[in-house]
């Protein structure tokens, strides 16, 4: 047999993927080995014709056991699914809080949990509390109380917490911290951070803000896993967050500072990468002689934008112009919102609490959606300082006219997309402007 040349025997094996998307449909991809979570986000970004805002991220979901967590965008998708059980899959979700200790670090570093900054009496800024974390030379900890759930039993023991580089320690003598008085709970090197998303009553915890520390190599044995309970969300927060940097450092901040967006040449996602379910519409645009399939994500939101401004403008000028059958204002202004990525429909109060907590609980992400109590009226969730909160959006009508408003009717819009836009770059009477749209896409 004739010996083949280097150049055609270069070949890379490819996997399997297989991707779920909020409303549980599923898109199966083949990815090279070397694919990493970020570049996995980026092909369904553009396979799913949506804007590429480096907030998605790949989901390890484990449903029997009850977690799940965001994928580090340097990490390879590959890898992980061999650690994963059968049952298990990844979830394509927004995450606004992903990096976003790195802008604002003292929100999720409070002074009384971080021990160099009890240390130097609180005065430190801002850029060397993350340097204190990303420097390996140094020697950040992260301490305070938290439950820890006993092996094999219901109960909760409260214990005094140490997060290092090192792992995370119990003190078995209050908040001592000589060495002889420090056990180790778990490390970091050969773990993952979970959050629980199951009910507080399935493990009797004390609290609501569960999360977990779970074995790399543990499939489905809950023996292994660590479960843990904070006071509150903050603190939650602070562990989680401190337990990805120790565990990573700089590999995050440069997965943070690389320029994110999606390159004009797709030929990192041609073959052997390829979706095996295709079945997405396409942005077209046809100002042109011809119509011109539009490639770009970023172009393709603003030429949506454009055509539902356009819309708005001509149904109400053919409304003034007596057509045969005019779009009535009122009428264009009830149904025009749902086209947008924010409004999620006839969803319960509790999904809008799950749907805000999942993509990260950062000030000003919000949705709306209809009213259970009011048929005609609208609610806005938003999060702040990690809390959600709910403002009623009432109709009221003016010489025959339909308007939206949060304040009683100090300040109406003709439609809720007006609205949005306002309280997009005015705050009013909400606690912060409204700033990333908690989105659902379909794969």
């Amino acid at each position: 047999m004739p010996s083949c040349s280097p150049d055609c025997c270069l070949f890379q094996a490819v996997e399997i993927v297989k991707v779920w998307s909020e409303d549980g449909a599923g898109k199966v991809v083949e990815i090279p080995a070397d694919m990493t979570a970020r570049d996995v986000c980026q092909l369904l970004v553009y396979k799913s014709h949506c804007v590429d805002d480096n907030a998605w991220t790949l989901v390890e979901h484990h449903p029997i056991l009850g977690l799940e967590r965001c994928l580090e965008d340097h990490e390879l998708v590959v890898q992980v699914q061999a650690s994963m059980s059968s049952d298990s899959k990844f979830l394509f979700r927004k995450n606004y809080a992903k990096y976003e200790f790195f802008r604002n670090p003292l929100n999720f570093f409070p002074e009384q949990m971080v021990a160099w900054c009890q240390e130097s009496d609180g005065t430190i800024p801002q850029s060397q509390l993350l340097q204190n974390f990303l420097n390996s030379s140094s020697c950040p900890e992260i301490q305070g109380y938290l439950y820890v759930k006993e092996p094999g039993r219901k109960s909760w023991k409260k214990l005094y917490m140490f997060l290092r580089r090192s792992g995370l320690y119990f003190s078995t003598k209050g908040t001592s911290k000589e060495p002889r008085h420090l056990q180790l709970l778990s490390d970091l090197d050969d773990s993952n951070i979970f959050t629980i998303i199951t009910g507080r009553k399935l493990h009797n915890a004390p609290t609501d803000y569960q999360f977990s520390i779970k074995p790399s190599n543990a499939r489905g044995d809950c023996k292994e896993l660590k479960m843990l309970c904070a006071e509150d969300e903050q603190s939650r927060t602070c562990w989680m967050t401190a337990f990805r940097l120790l565990k990573y450092g700089l590999v995050l901040y440069k997965s943070y500072t690389v320029p994110q967006q999606r390159k004009t040449n797709l030929s990192h996602f041609s073959t052997p990468v390829r979706s095996v379910s295709e079945n997405s519409l396409v942005a077209m645009d046809f100002s042109g002689r011809t119509g011109r399939v539009i490639d770009n994500p970023v172009e393709a939101q603003s030429a949506a934008l454009e055509e539902g401004q356009t819309w708005r403008k001509r149904s109400q000028r053919m409304n003034v112009l007596g057509s045969p059958s005019p779009l009535h204002p009122s009428s264009l202004s009830t149904v025009i919102h749902r086209t947008q990525v924010w409004f999620h429909g006839r969803i319960m109060r509790e999904e809008a609490h799950k749907m805000i907590i999942q993509q990260g609980q950062v000030d000003g992400l919000f949705l709306l959606r209809d009213s259970q109590s009011n048929p005609k009226a609208f609610v806005l969730t938003m999060c702040h300082h990690q809390k959600i909160k709910h403002f009623q959006i009432l109709p009221c009508e003016e010489d025959g006219q339909v308007f939206f408003s949060l304040d009683d009717g100090a300040t109406k819009f003709t439609d809720l997309i007006h609205l949005v836009e306002f309280y997009q770059l005015n705050r009013g009477v909400l606690p912060c402007k409204l700033k990333h749209p908690c989105t659902a896409v379909a794969l």
